[in-house]
């Protein structure tokens, strides 16, 4: 059963995923990322400027080979590929990206959501959608 984490009120969600994805990096885990496209390119930029020792291999998807998205920890998408030609990632971090039934095909998915009225309301929706499958949704605020 899909388990489902809910980060609300960040002041800057770019920073806070790409957080996260060095930690999961460091995990070893594989991660799936969705954000609107804005979001989704300043997060693909913020990756590749850390500190190497914090580089975060990663690809933008659709796109590469299959051969690629194998050996490749990190996938950036505006949604979940629906057919990707290997076993995706199992955990979701999603920033915002309105995802559906989608989410489901994850083991773990991690919801980032700013502190902005709108954002929070896209959130709640999202949350209200989780519970309503009967998944069980923490909540985690910053701090």
């Amino acid at each position: 059963m899909t388990t489902v984490e809910f980060h609300t009120g960040i002041a800057d969600p770019a920073a806070f995923a790409c957080r996260l994805l060095r930690k999961a990096h460091r995990l070893g885990s594989r991660v799936q990322l969705t954000a609107p496209e804005p979001l989704l390119a300043e997060i693909d930029r913020a990756l590749w400027v850390q500190d190497e020792r914090d580089f975060v291999p990663h690809v933008r998807v659709p796109g590469p080979a299959a051969r690629v998205l194998q050996r490749t920890p990190l996938w950036l998408s505006e949604q979940p590929p629906s057919a990707p030609d290997v076993a995706p990632p199992t955990v979701l971090v999603n920033v915002g990206a309105a995802l559906g039934d989608a989410a489901l095909r994850y083991a773990r998915v991690i919801e980032v959501v700013s502190a902005e009225p709108d954002a929070a309301q896209s959130g709640r929706s999202r949350w209200k959608f989780y519970r309503g499958l009967g998944l069980d949704v923490v909540h985690r605020t910053p701090g």
